[in-house]
């Protein structure tokens, strides 16, 4: 991940598997591949013959199952496990996933990538209904939701509690006798499916997973659908009908790992075309092209073949440094940023250099970036960003709910470029991420959701909305998609949207 883009976070990474004789160890496999999805606690449950098993932490994934005893009480040839980065829920062992549920008619395992928008009305209501929340995490609302409804069987409970939750959603259930995978009616998070070669199936957020354990792609899991796996496979179920692709685009831009594969887009592959595309829209008289490292790395690359200049390594990364944010002064913060990014004067003494990045979020750390290129000899710095401008919060899974502390909200890219003390600053155009993508699905921006830049959210925001809409200024209401409309295009029930096996959306049909 960029240095700018570390003071962002995707909530989480899911992992299961089902039918390896070692699923415990498996799924710690996986999580490790995920790991750059949460990195505050990990979980996993296991499963022996219908009896439930769990161990979780606060912590990285090594940090957690730090002693090989831990792995193997996880018996059995079932497991689900999780990473987390809290956006919703404190920093607290009582938050950290799967969670276990040992009920009379049986236990049940719960782990969560996402963010729900009407996780404080259905809580209240929950709670006033004499509800007794573990924690306070929105995870746990779905268990309240199933046990509370009056289907007769879990699979129709499930689904009822499916279309009470709103949001970001992409849920993994162990049962005694089944593994469970949702993904919410738009898609926002990723989910995939694959096989072993023994035959065993394994979920998974992100196909790098699937990569590290050896198992082959089936299939994408795709907006309002269940996927149930037990003994006899898998079969494939729909909660609703009223999908619409919008997959976040951040994953492409920098929380997916450049090796995964989404909806058939490699992500490194994505990021290229973005380095590209802006090399384009955005030419820079200059020597050299460098990354903000990591994951600028491919954009970077891009950028250097579409403008021919030699893509050069300017910046260092200190891949074992820890988290500065917690230094008490302004100085120590600044030494912080030095330990993590060095420039090397060898190579920028002198040079005009194009700085690659995913984003500008705050702008402190493009700042000190420039600052240390200059430092090194730099004679001129031209920032380059992959991205359009992060104007406006996210309530699906990235803690970004707020638009106070993004800087492109306040300031204009002039502004912007002043404050970081480059020569010059470009954004990448929308247009530009939309194409480079390229999901080209049958949906509102190609199936990318890209409210972060343009504030068109493709659902009601519930709980949110209020204070969202009195955060907007007159020009915002004029200028974002959604309210120049005179109504919704997800919540308006005029529309629906199938979703076809590839995972792109279908054309829309009137009801």
């Amino acid at each position: 991940m960029s240095a700018e883009l570390e003071d962002i976070h995707e909530e989480c990474g899911i992992f299961g598997v089902w039918g390896h004789p070692d699923a415990a160890r498996l799924t710690y496999f996986g999580l490790h591949a995920l790991q750059h999805r949460g990195q505050e606690g990990a979980g996993i449950v296991s499963n022996d013959h219908g009896r439930l098993c769990g161990h979780r932490g606060l912590g990285l994934l090594t940090q957690v199952f730090s002693d090989e005893a831990e792995i193997a009480r996880l018996k059995g040839d079932r497991a689900i496990g999780h990473v987390r980065y809290a956006t919703s829920g404190s920093s607290s062992v009582d938050n950290i996933q799967p969670f276990l549920f040992r009920f009379h008619d049986g236990d049940v395992a719960l782990s969560h990538n996402g963010n729900l928008t009407n996780c404080v009305s259905l809580r209240e209501r929950l709670e006033d209904e004499g509800a007794i929340f573990h924690s306070n995490s929105d995870t746990e609302v779905l268990m309240h939701l199933i046990r509370r409804s009056p289907r007769a069987t879990f699979m129709d409970r499930l689904k009822e509690a499916l279309n009470t939750v709103h949001g970001g959603f992409a849920y993994l259930i162990m049962t005694q006798t089944e593994m469970i995978g949702a993904l919410d009616p738009n898609g926002f998070r990723p989910l995939s499916l694959g096989q072993m070669k023994n035959g065993s199936y394994v979920l998974a957020s992100e196909t790098c997973a699937l990569d590290i354990v050896g198992a082959r792609l089936v299939r994408d899991i795709r907006p309002g659908e269940i996927i149930v796996v037990d003994d006899d496979g898998y079969r494939i179920e729909r909660y609703t009908d009223n999908t619409q692709l919008a997959i976040c685009s951040m994953e492409f831009i920098y929380f997916a790992r450049p090796d995964s594969n989404i909806y058939g887009i490699n992500v490194h592959s994505a990021r290229k075309r973005m380095g590209a595309r802006l090399a384009g829209e955005s030419p820079a008289d200059a020597d050299m092209v460098i990354a903000v490292p990591n994951s600028s790395l491919s954009a970077a690359s891009g950028y250097a073949e579409a403008s021919g200049l030699p893509n050069e390594m300017g910046l260092i990364k200190n891949q074992y440094v820890a988290r500065t944010f917690i230094q008490p002064t302004q100085e120590l913060r600044e030494q912080g940023v030095r330990m993590k990014l060095s420039a090397v004067r060898g190579v920028v003494e002198g040079k005009r250099v194009v700085v690659v990045d995913d984003s500008i979020v705050r702008g402190t750390t493009s700042r000190r970036i420039v600052k240390l290129l200059r430092e090194s000899g730099a004679r001129e710095v031209h920032m380059r960003i992959s991205s359009p401008p992060l104007k406006y919060p996210c309530f699906y899974g990235i803690d970004i709910q707020t638009s106070k502390e993004l800087i492109a909200a306040k300031k204009t890219v002039e502004e912007i470029r002043q404050y970081i003390g480059a020569d010059s600053l470009a954004f990448l155009s929308l247009d530009g991420l939309i194409d480079s993508i390229g999901l080209h699905a049958d949906a509102p921006y190609g199936g990318l959701c890209v409210a972060y830049f343009n504030g068109d959210y493709p659902t009601a925001l519930d709980d949110y909305e209020e204070g969202f809409l009195n955060s907007l200024t007159p020009e915002d209401r004029v200028r974002i998609p959604r309210f120049a409309r005179e109504t919704s295009q997800y919540h308006d029930n005029e529309f629906t949207m199938a979703v076809t096996r590839d995972g792109a959306a279908a054309t829309a049909s009137p009801r």
